[in-house]
């Protein structure tokens, strides 16, 4: 169970926050692990529960400066989670909060569990999972939100300011979860939700811009079968502006589906790309889809699978609608992949999961194709410790072939970590 500590440390000033996060870094530079193969993982924050947040759910992502950025699901100054930033200066990662969320006092959102994304102008977008105040969930203070961060003019406590671009109801969706929002090349953004839409059973959304304001449509309402239900995963888009996803329940056999969303004269159509059966193909897609060389989409599954742990997957257009479903991995351990996979340009994948590794506390990996064959090498297994455990989000790669990624719980203060695993 995820620990919510929002009250575990004193409150203190952003350039309070700096200064501790320089002293854990430097009482806890031991944590740097080297593996048999040459990779180094070091944990560059510790989150405390408090103001700087607690159980980072979401991933992060990473400037053209090198510069990171994140969601924590709890604390920060309310308890309802924040936005942060970490700053690569010297030897040290510099922690400053970008923004806390206010939650039912203000109707900016509760709880972020996917990653925010650079978006246009270079703004943060993002989603809650609950919170906004619209109609419907009032247990949560409403379904959940879309939001932008951007820098406010000025200094201020808060140096950044968060627009509330829409809250989600019930009807037109609710509850975003861990996938990500992508935009296409005019700048309308794209996500899904785990429930609402006409059938309860979750949508995929398209915000556009329009006027100063941000217009909601309902893509696509899941109905559970066969097409699925229950979207956790973002979507993503290629080149001719098909979206892609996964959703973790629904299909022909309940246990998940990948499907597509074609925009066509009449609307937007969906279609069942492959319905997971239970077995050694995997169940329960969490993650969403990669799109990679030649429109092959690659994803993982949270379980299932010949070894019971999930499964890395990819599916290759055939001929005419078809596709070819293949298992490149199965993993062994309690949980797989909450997060997406990632590229490198050489087309390796990487992955966390959530409770393999040798301690089933989760792992950092990379799936290399060699002679026809996936070869799969763990850059790290998490004990739980102080390097963290349990990670749910996916990884993000800098420009130098360094990862980095967060686990929700673990550390020094057993909140959660966000970690580099150099190559």
């Amino acid at each position: 169970m995820l620990q919510h500590r929002p009250n575990s440390s004193p409150r203190t000033t952003a350039g309070g926050r700096i200064v501790r996060a320089i002293l854990a870094s430097a009482l806890i530079s031991f944590l740097i692990l080297s593996t048999a193969q040459g990779q180094t993982f070091t944990v560059i924050h510790h989150f405390t529960g408090g103001s700087d947040g607690a159980n980072p759910i979401a991933g992060v992502t990473v400037d053209a400066a090198g510069n990171l950025y994140g969601t924590a699901s709890a604390g920060g100054r309310r308890g309802y989670g924040d936005v942060y930033r970490l700053v690569h200066s010297g030897p040290e990662w510099l922690f400053s909060l970008v923004y806390t969320f206010l939650g039912d006092a203000v109707g900016d959102g509760i709880s972020p569990q996917s990653r925010v994304v650079i978006g246009p102008g270079g703004f943060l977008y993002g989603t809650t999972r609950s919170g906004g105040g619209g109609d419907g969930c009032r247990e949560r203070h409403g379904c959940g939100t879309v939001f932008r961060v951007k820098p406010k003019p000025g200094a201020s406590l808060d140096p950044w300011q968060e627009t509330v671009l829409y809250s989600f109801g019930t009807y037109d969706g609710s509850d975003p979860y861990y996938g990500d929002v992508v935009f296409d090349a005019v700048g309308n953004l794209y996500g899904t939700t785990r429930d609402g839409g006409a059938y309860l059973q979750g949508v995929v959304y398209e915000l556009t811009p329009q006027a100063g304001m941000w217009k909601e449509q309902v893509l696509y309402s899941f109905a559970g079968t066969p097409d699925g239900s229950a979207p956790m995963g973002g979507v993503a888009m290629n080149q001719a502006g098909v979206l892609f996803g996964t959703t973790s329940a629904g299909g022909m056999a309940g246990w998940g589906a990948v499907y597509q969303l074609r925009l066509s004269a009449s609307g937007w159509t969906e279609s069942v790309l492959y319905s997971f059966e239970g077995a050694g193909d995997g169940e329960t897609p969490l993650a969403g889809v990669v799109v990679g060389p030649s429109g092959v989409l690659y994803g993982a599954t949270l379980a299932g699978g010949i070894n019971g742990g999930g499964t890395v997957l990819a599916l290759t257009p055939g001929g005419g609608s078809s596709w070819d479903f293949s298992t490149l991995y199965g993993f062994g351990g309690s949980g797989g992949p909450y997060g997406g996979l990632i590229a490198d340009q050489a087309g390796n994948l990487y992955g966390t999961t959530s409770g393999d590794g040798a301690g089933r506390q989760g792992s950092v990996f990379k799936l290399t194709l060699s002679s026809g064959q996936w070869m799969y090498t763990s850059l790290h297994d998490f004990t739980g410790g102080l390097d963290g455990g349990t990670p749910h989000g996916g990884l993000a790669l800098d420009a130098n072939g360094n990862l980095y990624g967060t686990a929700s719980v673990g550390g020094a203060y057993g909140n959660g970590v966000v970690f580099q695993v150099r190559q």
